[in-house]
C-alpha cells in the first residue's frame, strides 16, 4: 500500500529521489559515501530507463548522474534485496552500454560507480547471518594476488544502515542513522536532508506528482509471489502430498526448483522460510 504523504521520510521511494533531485545535495551525497570529488554534477537524472534493445531486459535506475570523469548510480533500498550482486552486475553492463557509443574505444568508458544504500544488510552467511558490515566495496582484483587490481574503473560499494553504529567515519555514520531512523541528530547535512523532506512535503508541485506516481514495486511483488510459492511447496513436500512434477505446476516453480527445495529440506527440516526462498530463487531463469 502506498504511505500517506505525511508519512513520508527520506529512505522512501519518490522522497529519496526528490531530494536528490538537487545537484548539489547529490554531489554531497555522494562525496561523503563515496570519498570522492565530484567536480559538476552535469545533470541528475531520477528513474533513468535504459534498454538498449526491444528484447532485453532493462534497467530503472534510482539517480543517474554525471560530471566529466565519472558515472555514478545511487539505489536506495528500504526492503529486504535478494540477487543484489547479480543486479549490480546487469546495471553495470547497462550503464557501460548507455556511456559508450558505437565505434568508440573502450578507453572513453568513465569511472563507473554503483552505490546502494539499504535499511537491511544484504549479505547473509550459509546459514542466512547477516555479517553486520556497515559497508561493503568490491572491486575486481585477481584471486590468485590481490595487488593485481583488473583497474576496470568501476567500484560497487553497498551501505548497511542497520549497522550504523559500527561505521567509524562519523559522517557516514550520521547519514546511515538518518536513513535507518529518521533522526537527523546534529549532523548539519541529515538536518538539511530532514528540512528538504518537510519542505517537499508542503510543496503542491511534489504533492501533485506523488499522488500521480506508481509505487507499486515489481521487485516487492514478485518477492511475494516467490515467497509464497516456496510455502506452499515447502508445505506439499514435508506433508508428501504429490511428485515433484506435480508440486512444480502447482506452485510455478521449475522442476530443478522444486529438487533444490527437497533437497535443503532433507539437510534442515526446520530451515526458516527466508533460507529456503534464496537457495530456491538461486535457481530462476531472471536470476
Amino acid at each position: 500500500m502506498k504511505k500517506k504523504l505525511e508519512d513520508l521520510t527520506f529512505a522512501d521511494n519518490g522522497m529519496f529521489q526528490a531530494v536528490l533531485s538537487d545537484p548539489q545535495i547529490c554531489a554531497e551525497l555522494v562525496e561523503r559515501l563515496l570519498g570522492i570529488q565530484i567536480e559538476r554534477v552535469e545533470y541528475p537524472e531520477l528513474e533513468k530507463a535504459i534498454k538498449p534493445f526491444y528484447n532485453t531486459k532493462g534497467v530503472r535506475l534510482d539517480v543517474y548522474i554525471k560530471d566529466k570523469n565519472k558515472v555514478i548510480d545511487i539505489e536506495l533500498q528500504s526492503y529486504t534485496q535478494r540477487a543484489l550482486g547479480k543486479r549490480t552486475r546487469y546495471y553495470q553492463s547497462m550503464i557501460d552500454m548507455d556511456s559508450l557509443m558505437k565505434g568508440e574505444s573502450y578507453k572513453k568508458l568513465k569511472e563507473s560507480y554503483i552505490l546502494f544504500i539499504c535499511k537491511y544488510d544484504p549479505f547473509k552467511d550459509k546459514n542466512g547471518k547477516p555479517f553486520g558490515l556497515p559497508r561493503y566495496t568490491f572491486k575486481n582484483v585477481c584471486g590468485e594476488e590481490n595487488l593485481v587490481n583488473l583497474n576496470d574503473k568501476s567500484v560497487k560499494v553497498v551501505y548497511n544502515a542497520s549497522a550504523y553504529e559500527d561505521e567509524k567515519d562519523e559522517k557516514i555514520r550520521s547519514l546511515l542513522r538518518f536513513v535507518q531512523t529518521n533522526e537527523p541528530g546534529t549532523d548539519d547535512f541529515s538536518s538539511r536532508l530532514s528540512a528538504i523532506v518537510e519542505r517537499l512535503k508542503e510543496n503542491e508541485k511534489f504533492k501533485e506528482d506523488y499522488a500521480g506516481m506508481n509505487i507499486h514495486d515489481q521487485d516487492l511483488i514478485d518477492d511475494a509471489k516467490e515467497e509464497k510459492a516456496v510455502e506452499t511447496a515447502k508445505n506439499m513436500l514435508t506433508k508428501k502430498v504429490g511428485t515433484l512434477e506435480q508440486i512444480a505446476e502447482i506452485t510455478g516453480l521449475s522442476l530443478d526448483q522444486a529438487q533444490e527445495l527437497q533437497k535443503q529440506l532433507a539437510e534442515d527440516p526446520n530451515a526458516p522460510l527466508e533460507k529456503l526462498v534464496e537457495a530456491v530463487v538461486e535457481l530462476a531463469v531472471d536470476y
